[in-house]
């Protein structure tokens, strides 16, 4: 279907630009939560760390152990590594391309690291980690993770060939995402080159998370840089994308969970009392044993 045969694009409601938050040396920028937006429910949180290059003989990342109840993560490696290890026994190394999908459910500890190769011999590192919120119904699940390297997840192209897409979750394009989610819900990491464009009719019910990566996008008629979270109204029209210059692009977008949410530290639950059980579970030790 080409670009011309609609007329209506869904409309804007506002441009997020990431702030700065570095994380001891990690170079780290975060559209949401900011003082201008808490949430697009069910996405609730970005990091953006990177682009830098670390030298030889590095510390890597700082993300050492730490626990999570009530949430997910999708992390997106783009370049460097993450050694995920967890209190549930998984453990895996996934490179440049590759994605992490872990739910914390009812609670979990775990720690991302860098490699050891990566720490003795430096590299560039940037990865995003994307938490998605669980319903009231799920947030005491059992504990879950699945790390794919970049030659497992499935992708198509568009545009000839200048817009090729990973497809995570749900269905695009006749193709099936690689995990199968706690929620619907469809994600995809996608790159242009200069002058692709696709586009993209989203339910008017859903809710879209769109954060440029890298590049600058004309979204909409509306030229957007990287490191920016475009923010859409729930009216009717589609997507329209073209890259002004080379581009990553992360694009999701689900129904609302309309639940109340209390977020605090690692924990995202309902309410401030789950919150402090979530703590006292914790300290008690039911999140399992750190055995790394």
């Amino acid at each position: 279907m080409s670009i011309q045969a609609f007329n209506e694009m869904r409309k804007i409601k506002r441009i997020h630009q990431a702030e700065y938050r570095p994380i001891a040396d990690l170079i780290t920028y975060s559209p949401l939560p900011t003082r201008s937006l808490q949430q697009i429910d069910p996405f609730i949180f970005l990091n953006h760390h990177g682009f830098q290059t670390y030298p030889k003989g590095n510390q890597g990342l700082p993300f050492g152990p730490h626990p999570h109840r009530g949430m997910e993560t999708l992390t997106f490696i783009l370049e460097g590594d993450i050694m995920h290890m967890d209190s549930s026994g998984h453990e895996s190394v996934i490179g440049p391309g590759g994605v992490q999908y872990m739910t914390a459910g009812k609670g979990l500890i775990h720690a991302e690291i860098s490699s050891k190769a990566f720490k003795q011999n430096g590299g560039d590192l940037e990865i995003l980690q994307l938490w998605i919120n669980l319903p009231a119904a799920k947030k005491m699940i059992a504990p879950n993770y699945i790390g794919l390297q970049k030659d497992q997840i499935p992708s198509f192209e568009l545009d000839s060939g200048r817009v090729k897409v990973q497809q995570l979750f749900g269905q695009w394009n006749g193709v099936d995402g690689a995990f199968e989610g706690n929620i619907p819900l469809s994600m995809s990491t996608i790159y242009l080159k200069k002058d692709g464009k696709f586009e993209k009719e989203i339910p008017t019910s859903e809710n879209i998370f769109f954060y440029i990566v890298r590049g600058k996008l004309k979204v909409n008629e509306e030229l957007v840089n990287f490191r920016n979270l475009v923010e859409f109204e729930n009216s009717n029209g589609i997507i329209q994308v073209e890259a002004s210059e080379d581009a990553v692009l992360i694009l999701g977008h689900a129904e609302p969970i309309n639940e109340p949410m209390v977020a605090q530290g690692p924990f995202v639950m309902n309410t401030q009392q789950q919150i402090y059980e979530a703590y006292q579970d914790y300290q008690a030790g039911k999140f399992g044993t750190w055995n790394f």
